[in-house]
Protein backbone atom coordinates (compact mmCIF):
# COMPACT_ATOMS: atom_id res chain seq x y z
CA UNK A 1 0.00 0.00 0.00
CA UNK A 2 1.52 3.53 -0.88
CA UNK A 3 2.51 6.03 1.72
CA UNK A 4 0.72 8.71 -0.45
CA UNK A 5 -2.80 9.24 1.10
CA UNK A 6 -3.15 11.88 -2.02
CA UNK A 7 -3.09 9.39 -5.12
CA UNK A 8 -5.77 7.21 -3.32
CA UNK A 9 -8.07 10.34 -2.87
CA UNK A 10 -10.36 10.61 -5.11
CA UNK A 11 -10.46 14.42 -7.12
CA UNK A 12 -14.05 15.88 -6.42
CA UNK A 13 -15.26 19.35 -6.95
CA UNK A 14 -15.20 19.97 -3.28
CA UNK A 15 -11.21 19.57 -3.39
CA UNK A 16 -10.58 21.15 -6.69
CA UNK A 17 -12.57 24.05 -5.05
CA UNK A 18 -10.83 24.25 -1.68
CA UNK A 19 -7.88 24.16 -3.56
CA UNK A 20 -8.35 26.60 -5.74
CA UNK A 21 -9.05 28.87 -2.71
CA UNK A 22 -5.87 27.66 -1.02
CA UNK A 23 -4.02 29.10 -4.31
CA UNK A 24 -4.59 32.89 -2.80
CA UNK A 25 -3.49 31.94 0.35
CA UNK A 26 0.45 30.49 -1.69
CA UNK A 27 0.12 33.84 -3.79
CA UNK A 28 0.10 35.79 -0.41
CA UNK A 29 3.10 34.08 0.84
CA UNK A 30 4.92 34.12 -1.97
CA UNK A 31 4.42 38.63 -2.09
CA UNK A 32 5.76 38.30 1.60
CA UNK A 33 8.63 36.41 0.90
CA UNK A 34 9.61 38.88 -1.51
CA UNK A 35 9.56 42.78 -0.75
CA UNK A 36 10.03 42.92 -4.75
CA UNK A 37 7.03 41.31 -6.12
CA UNK A 38 5.12 43.06 -2.74
CA UNK A 39 6.07 46.39 -3.86
CA UNK A 40 5.77 46.04 -8.09
CA UNK A 41 1.73 44.64 -7.05
CA UNK A 42 1.26 47.48 -4.70
CA UNK A 43 2.20 50.58 -6.62
CA UNK A 44 -1.01 50.41 -9.43
CA UNK A 45 -3.10 49.31 -6.91
CA UNK A 46 -2.66 51.81 -4.81
CA UNK A 47 -3.42 54.52 -7.52
CA UNK A 48 -7.27 52.43 -8.64
CA UNK A 49 -7.28 52.38 -4.70
CA UNK A 50 -7.39 55.75 -4.30
CA UNK A 51 -9.94 56.54 -7.23
CA UNK A 52 -12.44 53.82 -6.22
CA UNK A 53 -12.66 54.78 -2.31
CA UNK A 54 -13.84 58.21 -3.57
CA UNK A 55 -16.14 56.84 -5.89
CA UNK A 56 -18.04 54.53 -2.94
CA UNK A 57 -18.01 57.60 -0.78
CA UNK A 58 -20.08 59.19 -3.21
CA UNK A 59 -22.14 56.34 -3.52
CA UNK A 60 -23.07 56.02 -0.17
CA UNK A 61 -23.53 59.83 0.22
CA UNK A 62 -26.18 59.76 -2.46
CA UNK A 63 -27.26 56.17 -1.66
CA UNK A 64 -31.32 57.43 -0.07
CA UNK A 65 -31.38 59.20 -3.29
CA UNK A 66 -30.73 56.33 -5.34
CA UNK A 67 -32.49 53.74 -3.09
CA UNK A 68 -35.70 56.16 -3.61
CA UNK A 69 -35.20 56.50 -7.92
CA UNK A 70 -34.46 52.59 -8.05
CA UNK A 71 -38.14 52.06 -6.43
CA UNK A 72 -39.58 54.69 -7.70
CA UNK A 73 -42.56 52.63 -7.88
CA UNK A 74 -43.26 52.89 -3.97
CA UNK A 75 -43.80 56.00 -4.40
CA UNK A 76 -47.32 56.00 -3.61
CA UNK A 77 -46.89 53.37 -0.79
CA UNK A 78 -48.46 53.47 2.70
CA UNK A 79 -45.32 54.82 4.89
CA UNK A 80 -44.14 51.35 5.92
CA UNK A 81 -44.12 49.71 2.74
CA UNK A 82 -42.57 52.35 1.11
CA UNK A 83 -39.81 52.80 3.45
CA UNK A 84 -39.22 48.99 3.76
CA UNK A 85 -38.85 48.47 -0.10
CA UNK A 86 -36.49 51.75 0.38
CA UNK A 87 -34.26 49.82 2.44
CA UNK A 88 -34.41 46.59 0.41
CA UNK A 89 -33.60 49.09 -2.65
CA UNK A 90 -30.61 50.49 -0.37
CA UNK A 91 -29.22 47.34 -0.07
CA UNK A 92 -29.12 46.27 -3.86
CA UNK A 93 -28.12 49.37 -5.18
CA UNK A 94 -25.13 49.12 -2.56
CA UNK A 95 -24.88 45.38 -3.30
CA UNK A 96 -24.67 46.42 -7.22
CA UNK A 97 -22.32 49.21 -5.98
CA UNK A 98 -19.93 46.78 -4.76
CA UNK A 99 -19.88 43.67 -7.15
CA UNK A 100 -19.05 46.27 -9.67
CA UNK A 101 -16.50 48.05 -7.93
CA UNK A 102 -14.63 44.80 -7.37
CA UNK A 103 -14.95 43.43 -10.82
CA UNK A 104 -13.75 46.87 -12.61
CA UNK A 105 -11.34 47.61 -9.92
CA UNK A 106 -9.38 44.16 -11.62
CA UNK A 107 -9.86 45.15 -15.20
CA UNK A 108 -8.82 48.78 -14.05
CA UNK A 109 -6.22 47.99 -12.09
CA UNK A 110 -4.61 45.28 -14.68
CA UNK A 111 -5.01 48.01 -17.50
CA UNK A 112 -2.82 50.54 -15.05
CA UNK A 113 -0.41 48.12 -14.19
CA UNK A 114 0.13 46.05 -17.27
CA UNK A 115 4.27 46.16 -17.27
CA UNK A 116 3.76 45.78 -13.14
CA UNK A 117 2.08 42.57 -13.02
CA UNK A 118 3.88 41.37 -15.96
CA UNK A 119 7.09 41.03 -14.40
CA UNK A 120 5.47 40.07 -11.26
CA UNK A 121 3.98 37.08 -13.10
CA UNK A 122 7.30 36.00 -14.97
CA UNK A 123 9.13 36.30 -11.56
CA UNK A 124 5.99 33.50 -10.02
CA UNK A 125 6.75 31.74 -13.25
CA UNK A 126 10.17 31.21 -13.33
CA UNK A 127 9.97 30.30 -9.76
CA UNK A 128 8.05 27.13 -10.60
CA UNK A 129 9.73 26.37 -13.72
CA UNK A 130 8.95 29.43 -16.30
CA UNK A 131 7.65 29.64 -19.82
CA UNK A 132 9.96 27.64 -22.19
CA UNK A 133 7.30 28.73 -25.14
CA UNK A 134 6.58 32.37 -23.80
CA UNK A 135 5.50 34.62 -26.89
CA UNK A 136 6.74 38.31 -26.96
CA UNK A 137 3.98 40.20 -27.99
CA UNK A 138 4.88 43.58 -27.46
CA UNK A 139 4.47 46.22 -25.22
CA UNK A 140 1.54 48.45 -27.09
CA UNK A 141 0.34 45.02 -28.68
CA UNK A 142 -0.33 43.39 -25.05
CA UNK A 143 -1.71 46.94 -23.45
CA UNK A 144 -3.96 46.93 -26.84
CA UNK A 145 -5.33 43.31 -26.06
CA UNK A 146 -5.48 43.85 -22.39
CA UNK A 147 -7.43 46.91 -22.99
CA UNK A 148 -9.98 45.54 -25.28
CA UNK A 149 -10.16 41.72 -23.07
CA UNK A 150 -10.90 44.06 -19.76
CA UNK A 151 -13.95 46.04 -21.61
CA UNK A 152 -15.17 43.09 -22.79
CA UNK A 153 -15.07 41.53 -18.91
CA UNK A 154 -16.40 44.81 -17.51
CA UNK A 155 -19.61 44.64 -20.38
CA UNK A 156 -20.23 40.54 -19.26
CA UNK A 157 -20.02 42.31 -15.57
CA UNK A 158 -22.91 44.98 -16.19
CA UNK A 159 -24.54 42.58 -17.85
CA UNK A 160 -24.48 39.87 -14.63
CA UNK A 161 -25.26 42.96 -12.42
CA UNK A 162 -28.10 44.10 -13.81
CA UNK A 163 -30.34 41.05 -13.05
CA UNK A 164 -28.88 40.27 -9.54
CA UNK A 165 -29.66 43.38 -9.19
CA UNK A 166 -33.46 43.14 -9.83
CA UNK A 167 -32.92 39.69 -7.89
CA UNK A 168 -31.83 42.16 -5.30
CA UNK A 169 -34.98 44.19 -4.70
CA UNK A 170 -36.86 41.14 -3.49
CA UNK A 171 -37.20 40.79 0.02
CA UNK A 172 -35.64 38.10 1.44
CA UNK A 173 -33.83 36.50 -1.69
CA UNK A 174 -32.48 39.19 -2.37
CA UNK A 175 -30.63 39.09 1.43
CA UNK A 176 -29.76 35.30 1.44
CA UNK A 177 -29.37 33.97 -2.30
CA UNK A 178 -28.43 36.93 -4.44
CA UNK A 179 -24.68 37.47 -2.63
CA UNK A 180 -23.59 33.70 -2.95
CA UNK A 181 -24.75 33.86 -6.42
CA UNK A 182 -22.59 37.30 -7.03
CA UNK A 183 -19.36 35.46 -5.51
CA UNK A 184 -19.76 32.69 -7.58
CA UNK A 185 -20.44 35.61 -10.80
CA UNK A 186 -18.11 38.16 -9.26
CA UNK A 187 -15.53 35.13 -8.60
CA UNK A 188 -15.82 33.11 -12.16
CA UNK A 189 -14.80 36.83 -13.49
CA UNK A 190 -12.10 37.75 -11.49
CA UNK A 191 -10.53 34.21 -12.13
CA UNK A 192 -11.02 35.33 -16.00
CA UNK A 193 -9.10 38.84 -15.33
CA UNK A 194 -6.80 37.88 -13.25
CA UNK A 195 -5.45 34.93 -15.55
CA UNK A 196 -4.91 37.60 -18.21
CA UNK A 197 -1.17 38.13 -17.78
CA UNK A 198 0.11 34.44 -17.77
CA UNK A 199 -2.14 33.45 -20.68
CA UNK A 200 -1.16 36.31 -22.87
CA UNK A 201 2.44 35.00 -22.18
CA UNK A 202 1.37 32.25 -24.00
CA UNK A 203 0.03 33.37 -26.63
CA UNK A 204 -3.61 33.13 -25.72
CA UNK A 205 -6.51 35.30 -25.21
CA UNK A 206 -9.55 35.63 -23.04
CA UNK A 207 -11.89 32.96 -25.07
CA UNK A 208 -8.78 30.71 -25.09
CA UNK A 209 -8.43 31.22 -21.05
CA UNK A 210 -12.15 31.20 -20.78
CA UNK A 211 -11.97 27.90 -21.83
CA UNK A 212 -9.28 26.07 -20.24
CA UNK A 213 -10.95 27.53 -17.21
CA UNK A 214 -14.14 26.05 -17.87
CA UNK A 215 -12.04 22.44 -18.54
CA UNK A 216 -10.82 23.25 -14.37
CA UNK A 217 -14.51 25.35 -13.05
CA UNK A 218 -14.44 24.22 -9.57
CA UNK A 219 -10.72 24.95 -9.23
CA UNK A 220 -11.22 28.52 -11.12
CA UNK A 221 -14.39 28.93 -8.57
CA UNK A 222 -12.82 28.45 -5.58
CA UNK A 223 -9.77 30.77 -6.29
CA UNK A 224 -11.99 33.61 -7.47
CA UNK A 225 -14.69 33.26 -4.89
CA UNK A 226 -11.49 33.60 -2.67
CA UNK A 227 -10.42 36.65 -3.95
CA UNK A 228 -13.99 38.20 -4.33
CA UNK A 229 -14.66 37.88 -0.54
CA UNK A 230 -11.15 39.07 0.01
CA UNK A 231 -11.36 42.07 -1.84
CA UNK A 232 -14.98 43.11 -0.33
CA UNK A 233 -12.92 43.69 3.05
CA UNK A 234 -12.08 47.45 3.26
CA UNK A 235 -8.79 47.85 1.36
CA UNK A 236 -8.52 44.50 0.64
CA UNK A 237 -8.43 44.75 -3.09
CA UNK A 238 -5.06 47.00 -2.73
CA UNK A 239 -3.40 45.31 -0.25
CA UNK A 240 -3.92 42.09 -1.68
CA UNK A 241 -3.91 42.51 -5.61
CA UNK A 242 -0.15 41.07 -5.53
CA UNK A 243 -1.27 38.11 -4.27
CA UNK A 244 -3.98 37.49 -6.46
CA UNK A 245 -1.89 38.34 -9.72
CA UNK A 246 0.62 35.68 -8.07
CA UNK A 247 -2.27 33.24 -7.71
CA UNK A 248 -3.86 33.37 -10.41
CA UNK A 249 -0.26 32.60 -12.44
CA UNK A 250 -0.05 29.37 -10.29
CA UNK A 251 -3.56 28.66 -11.22
CA UNK A 252 -3.02 29.21 -15.19
CA UNK A 253 -0.05 26.75 -14.73
CA UNK A 254 -2.32 24.52 -12.74
CA UNK A 255 -5.32 24.07 -15.16
CA UNK A 256 -2.52 24.11 -18.25
CA UNK A 257 -1.33 21.02 -16.58
CA UNK A 258 2.23 22.85 -15.91
CA UNK A 259 3.88 22.38 -12.42
CA UNK A 260 3.08 24.68 -9.56
CA UNK A 261 6.45 23.03 -7.60
CA UNK A 262 9.09 25.10 -6.61
CA UNK A 263 12.14 24.71 -8.37
CA UNK A 264 14.21 27.65 -8.12
CA UNK A 265 14.30 29.96 -5.11
CA UNK A 266 16.37 32.17 -6.31
CA UNK A 267 14.01 33.66 -9.11
CA UNK A 268 12.49 36.26 -6.78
Amino acid sequence: MSGDLSETRPVTAFREFATGAGLLGRGLGLVLRSPRLLLLGLLPALLSGILYTVALVLLVRYLPNLAADATWFADDWTGWARGTMRFFGGVAVLGLGLLLAVLTFTAVTLVIGDPFYEKLSELVEDRFGGVPDAVDVGFWRALRRNVTDALKLVGISILAAVPLFLLGLVPVVGQTVVPVLAGAVGGWLLALELTGVPFQRRGQRLRDRRTVLARNRPLALGFGSAVFATFLIPLGAVLLMPAAIAGATLLARRSLGKPIAITNTASL
